[in-house]
């Protein structure tokens, strides 16, 4: 890992441009612009549709697989953190309609989950995450095991979410990322969000430079082994922001550990379906070094145990 970060949005090598494309099955867009900083929705649609230069807003990409980490039940809210220490990330994603020109999507949820700064999921506390990291119990937060760093936020007429969460840290073999699913058509209900159908099953991603420079810090520091870059990921194909990739702004132009603002346009088709489950959906090899712990090898008595679907190790 290094610590030589610049002050920029994303590396130049993988600010890779949008351009036009038509509406993939069960696929979604996700695309960073300069107006994803903007508080206006008019704003930020109208720059994704002029990026295409065609009928539809941006190319669709096919969803991955949700991974073997995945919970139902999680909770709607803006703050997911639960006392977890880490570098602070407020994300702000903002859902549009792909096959209408890029008008946002009232009333879509979105639903977010990610490791600790030491790789642990909740529900899966006990999963090694690889290299040499202290036991999740060790952290001295007040976090519910079953429930940190997961939540919903259903958006409003601008087609935005707001989440207050940390930088994730990582796991073998896998690059830092959040994952990311988009519901319509459901209801909030008991805390949680209930019914409808899932447009989009994907994961966000984080820059190289930026990740490694955070994770130098406390308490990602105390996590040590080999880290997985982008472009050794089984997941992350490369595409930039329309692979997932954030845009990224500091908080602190000169002080890492303040945090970060995260952007992404995410362009659904409201029509498509894709839950990402099962070992499908380009979610890559299970490798022979996953993490101990995931879902078929999950000691018994955890929420791992019959959590998810899923039973891929490429979380």
């Amino acid at each position: 890992m290094t610590g030589n970060h610049t002050d920029k949005s994303i590396t130049r090598r993988r600010a890779l441009a949008v351009t036009g494309g038509t509406v993939a099955a069960g696929g979604l867009a996700l695309a960073g612009y300069q107006a994803a900083f903007a508080d206006t929705a008019t704003t930020a649609t109208a720059t994704a549709a002029e990026s295409s230069g065609t009928g539809t807003c941006m190319t669709l990409m096919s969803s991955v697989t949700e991974g073997p980490y995945y919970l139902d039940g999680a909770l709607v809210r803006e703050d997911i953190t639960e006392d977890k220490s880490g570098v602070p990330l407020t994300l702000r994603l903002t859902v549009v309609d792909a096959t209408d020109g890029c008008t946002p999507v009232e009333g879509a949820a979105v639903e977010i989950w990610h490791c600790d700064a030491w790789g642990y999921y909740s529900g899966y506390t006990t999963a090694n995450p690889g290299g040499s990291a202290p036991a999740e119990s060790e952290d001295g937060s007040t976090a519910d095991d079953d429930t940190y760093l997961r939540g919903y936020q259903v958006a409003g007429a601008n087609g935005v979410v707001k989440f207050e969460t940390i930088f994730p840290g990582w796991y073998t073999p896998r690059t830092c990322h959040i994952h990311l699913k988009v519901h319509t058509g459901g209801q909030q209900e008991d805390g949680t969000y209930e019914g409808g159908k899932v447009n989009y099953t994907g994961q966000l991603f984080f820059d190289d430079e930026i990740a490694e420079e955070i994770f130098t810090l406390e308490p990602y520091a105390r996590h040590s082994g080999s880290y997985t870059t982008l472009d050794d990921d089984m997941v992350y194909d490369g595409g930039g922001a329309s692979s997932g990739l954030l845009t990224l702004k500091a908080v602190h132009k000169k002080d890492p550990s303040k945090g970060y603002k995260g952007f992404l346009t995410v362009a659904v088709d409201p029509d498509a379906e894709n839950t990402g489950a099962g070992s499908g959906g380009g979610g890559g090899t299970p490798p022979g070094d996953a993490p101990s712990g995931a879902p078929g090898d999950a000691p018994s008595g955890t929420p791992s145990a019959s959590a998810s679907a899923s039973s891929s190790a490429s979380s």
